[in-house]
């Protein structure tokens, strides 16, 4: 069994057909080689004095390093990819206002590494009747992803199935993928990092997308503070967070927290609604029949 693989052609509905089957897919060299390179050269620096992990989960001899607004230039173009934001649109959009960026994250899956344990990423959120999909990645290929130097393993329909740390061996699938592929796959399906039985290092860059009304996993106004998310293209502003959800989530002084980003901003501002338009319409009918009846 292999993790269903489109050409870069591929629609976002294609797309969409595969993740709605098994909960995940992936896209042949999607981002061009003149990105990835692009992303090396910004990530390389990084990585030769990021250290290892200290945990079971993150990996003894794993790199894992956030931030990557900040610090990759290159990053932007695979955030902000037309195929991936489509399907962002089309399963987190019906939940939400809008969705933001959940974390950034590159991940240096060194030699001598173990597997993983397998998991589900929406399992940060802690309710246990989760209506819809609230996250979908994006795993990006920095190196080629074969299955001795530790491709990302995936259940295929684990995202409608209860969550199983030992799944049985013909139902794991090895995302092998070339470099600037990229892995799809919902917050709901079971997978993990695999182990490296390679002499080199394996390198992915992980995107994760969720509902705007979730906790983001990446403080990203940490990672990506005003002066920097002043220089961002505003699509990407919006997306780490330089936004507001409706109704009044996320606001700064009353205002859509974008507001800071604006040349002459003032820190005294006059609050605002933020409401779906149909809370408005009510608010507005409401307001005027309490006037009339005071009238």
């Amino acid at each position: 069994m292999e993790v269903t693989t489109l050409e870069n052609t591929a629609t976002v509905d294609q797309a969409l057909a595969a993740i709605d089957r098994d909960g995940c897919v992936i896209i042949d060299n999607l981002a061009s080689p003149a990105v990835m390179e692009e992303v090396e050269h910004d990530l390389e620096p990084y990585f030769r004095r990021t250290p290892n992990g200290e945990g079971y989960f993150v990996g003894y001899s794993t790199k894992r390093m956030g931030a990557l607004v900040a610090k990759s230039r290159g990053c932007h173009d695979l955030i902000l990819n037309p195929t991936v934001l489509g399907v962002m649109d089309a399963v987190l959009g019906p939940l939400c206002s809008s969705y933001h960026i959940n974390l950034t994250q590159a991940i240096r899956i060194c030699p001598s590494e173990v597997a993983q344990i397998f998991h589900n990423d929406d399992e940060l959120f802690p309710f246990a009747d989760k209506r819809g999909q609230w996250m979908v990645n994006a795993l990006w290929a920095y190196d080629d992803f074969t299955v001795e130097n530790g491709a990302t393993r995936v259940v295929p329909g684990s995202h409608r199935q209860p969550i199983d740390r030992e799944p049985p061996e013909d139902k794991v699938c090895y995302a092998a993928m070339k470099r600037g592929s990229v892995l799809l796959y919902l917050g709901s399906v079971l997978h993990s990092g695999g182990a490296n039985r390679s002499n080199r290092p394996r390198t992915a860059i992980t995107m994760s997308y969720a509902l705007g009304w979730l906790r983001q996993a990446e403080n990203q106004y940490l990672a990506v503070p005003p002066a920097v998310a002043r220089t961002l293209p505003p699509q990407l502003q919006k997306l780490i967070g330089y936004s507001i959800h409706a109704p009044n989530l996320g606001w700064y002084e009353g205002q859509d927290p974008g507001v800071v980003l604006e040349r002459g901003f003032v820190d005294a501002l006059a609050a605002k609604d933020y409401m779906p338009p149909e809370i408005e319409a009510m608010l507005a009918e409401r307001v005027k029949l309490i006037r009339s009846n005071a009238a």
